[in-house]
């Protein structure tokens, strides 16, 4: 899928504030993980613009606080926002908390701005949303931190560390870059670093990590599938058994050829999407589909039951199922209604029209179907996500317009070539976004761990007996290199 999925916004898993960039996060509180009582929202006035000392406006910035844990003369951890509103359960549990009993920390996590309850402006528009910037995060961070160093009588030699999965992770290892002085070292997990226009490496890794799972037999399942699918949508007779066998919200036109692209592109997330977050301990926070991995699809996939298309009909009823999904929206048209709304209290503000901005004007990462050896056929190209940037915020949001911007980005941030120090890069085999990030280590003050068998953030979750031993030993080192770092 090259963006954010229109079918899943009800109902989506609840990561978005912590670790995303996939899918914008549920819309519901996710369930209590523990007894432990959870931290009230908390407001910080944060400037609008960092950037321009004249403009004076203000809003309130959302943020949580767990000073149970803390010693005086004790490090402070800052969870870092995502693309979703940030959840108060990772203020009790997670296990940034185990190394913030560990080191008798202060905890703060901080929502990221447009996203949540943090409303910097009145609405979404194209106007406002120009202040929607990694950039403006990295500033809101920092005025953040000073105000807490004053308001809670820190030490000016107080160590701060950074926390972050997926972009959070990419916004730890940049304000470690960007604001040196204000946080000492950075735990960044997941984070893709090389901003990227086409994003094609995405399907090579989904890929890999299903043969690698379960086979040469799940590849070939699955492209069988596609290939019967690609009969269906070339004939109009097709048309109306895809509209009953997909439980389509509204009959399905071929003729339309955007909607053919979405339409491709819900189905191929199925399998995305799961290996994305494969065996993930993402329950805790209330994903619904946490128990559906590559080896159930597979299963399915794989058995002998119907044919190929059958099959695939029957992998999306499982994950509709487990959305409490009636029927596919695959239109278009539809997606583009909810991500042109700009009202911050509307149904349709899942964080889709905020992160596809952010995807546009700094990062690509267009998860396209332009890589060869992949089983989903090639109905996601590289237009298709440039056409939505230009009907969501303008004509002038082109492909060269995003082309420069992410040329800017590299320029700004240096891509994967991180020049700074206490900053430790986690990544998973099996996650797709390990392929923008950095997976090898430049020297011991910049390492970096791959983790074999995992997926995105898996180290971030709380530990469980199933865990892979990899596992286990990645969450020991980052705690080792934490201990070792404010130290120094």
């Amino acid at each position: 899928m090259s963006l954010l999925l229109p079918w899943l916004l009800p109902v989506l898993a609840a990561l978005g504030g912590v670790c995303g960039l996939r899918r914008p996060p549920l819309l519901m509180p996710p369930p209590r993980a523990t007894e432990v009582p959870l931290p009230p929202d908390q407001w910080y006035t944060q400037r609008l613009d960092h950037f321009q000392p004249t403009d004076q406006r203000t809003w309130q910035q959302r943020y949580y606080t767990n000073d149970s844990f803390y010693k005086p003369g004790g490090p402070v951890f800052l969870m870092i926002g995502g693309e979703g509103p940030a959840s108060p359960v990772w203020m009790v549990t997670g296990q940034w908390i185990e190394y913030a009993k560990q080191y008798n920390a202060l905890c703060f996590q901080l929502e990221h701005r447009f996203y949540g309850k943090s409303y910097p402006t009145e609405d979404m528009s194209v106007e406002n949303l120009r202040y929607l910037s990694s950039e403006q995060a990295l500033a809101d961070l920092a005025a953040f931190s000073a105000a807490m160093t004053s308001e809670y009588s820190l030490d000016a030699d107080a160590r701060w560390v950074a926390f972050g999965g997926s972009y959070p992770g990419s916004l730890a290892a940049w304000y470690r870059l960007k604001y040196p002085h204000m946080v000492h070292a950075a735990v960044s997990t997941s984070a893709p670093l090389l901003a990227k226009t086409n994003f094609l490496e995405y399907l090579q890794v989904v890929t890999d990590s299903i043969e690698a799972k379960s086979g040469d037999q799940c590849y070939d399942a699955i492209q069988e599938a596609f290939t019967e699918l690609e009969v269906l949508l070339a004939d109009e007779v097709g048309w109306a058994a895809l509209s009953q066998q997909f439980k389509l919200c509204s009959p399905f036109n071929g003729s339309v050829v955007l909607d053919v692209s979405n339409l491709v592109s819900n189905l191929a997330d199925l399998f995305e999407g799961t290996v994305q977050y494969n065996e993930d301990n993402r329950g805790f926070e209330g994903a619904k589909d946490a128990n559906i991995t590559i080896n159930v699809l597979c299963d399915v996939m794989t058995s002998e039951e119907g044919n190929a298309i059958d099959r695939l009909a029957q992998v999306n009823q499982l994950l509709m199922t487990a959305h409490d999904q009636q029927c596919l929206d695959h239109t278009y048209d539809s997606m583009m209604k909810q991500m042109q709304d700009v009202d911050f209290s509307s149904p349709n503000n899942s964080g889709m029209r905020q992160w596809i901005y952010q995807t546009c004007t700094e990062f690509g990462w267009y998860q396209t179907s332009d890589y060869g050896r992949q089983p989903f056929g090639h109905h996601m190209p590289l237009s298709f996500s440039v056409q939505q940037c230009m009907d969501a915020y303008g004509a002038g949001f082109n492909r060269s317009f995003i082309d420069a911007s992410v040329a800017a980005t590299n320029v700004n941030y240096g891509a994967r070539a991180l020049r700074t120090k206490r900053v430790v890069l986690v990544n998973g085999s099996i996650d797709p976004w390990h392929a923008m990030g950095l997976t090898e280590s430049a020297d011991d003050q910049r390492p970096a761990i791959y983790i074999n068998g995992t997926a995105h953030c898996a180290n971030m979750y709380p530990a469980r007996p199933e865990d892979l031993p990899d596992l286990v030993s990645a969450r020991q080192r980052v705690g080792d290199l934490i201990g070792q770092w404010l130290q120094e």
